[in-house]
């Protein structure tokens, strides 16, 4: 007989976009304003869209510190669709994290450790996602650091602190 002979009832260590443990946290409700429902993912940075206040969008390379928005979060709204998919749909709302500490999306080439520095992508394949390294200023400077070391399938721990104190 084959097949499973255990279970666990741990998370992974790291999901994306999951809260990183239950220290005080802000959220709010934002629009994907992405066309693509790929393109944004849970975890990643994400800034003002064509709305400020309303919907939220993937940075791109003309956008500034003074636009991020926060972190998409899962389970607070997500579907999956009937390949067993979960992805943030276009014009679906999204849970963001304004201040807290989450998993979010590093960068393939980044290997953060505990007190670096926490940069947004703003360009090329890994836009949306967060780095230790400024790229001499191309990528977005965010209000907070990474707190401990990478966890399972990209992500890190990272607390963003309100961006405008």
């Amino acid at each position: 007989m084959s097949g499973q002979l255990s279970y666990t009832y741990q998370t992974p260590k790291g999901v994306a976009g999951s809260l990183f443990d239950i220290s005080p946290y802000s959220i709010d409700s934002r629009v994907n304003g992405e066309a693509s429902d790929d393109a944004m993912k849970f975890g990643m940075g994400v800034v003002q869209g064509a709305a400020p206040g309303t919907d939220v969008k993937v940075p791109a390379a003309a956008d500034t510190a003074d636009k991020f928005e926060g972190v998409a979060l899962t389970g607070f709204t997500q579907q999956m669709n009937t390949a067993g998919e979960v992805k943030i749909y276009n014009m679906q709302t999204v849970g963001i994290l304004r201040w807290g500490r989450a998993w979010v999306r590093v960068a393939g080439s980044a290997d953060p450790a505990y007190g670096d520095s926490l940069y947004l992508i703003k360009s090329g394949s890994e836009r949306g996602m967060f780095t230790n390294d400024s790229d001499s200023g191309a990528n977005i400077a965010i209000n907070g650091k990474f707190i401990g070391s990478p966890g399972t399938g990209g992500t890190a721990p990272a607390v963003i602190y309100n961006q405008k104190n």
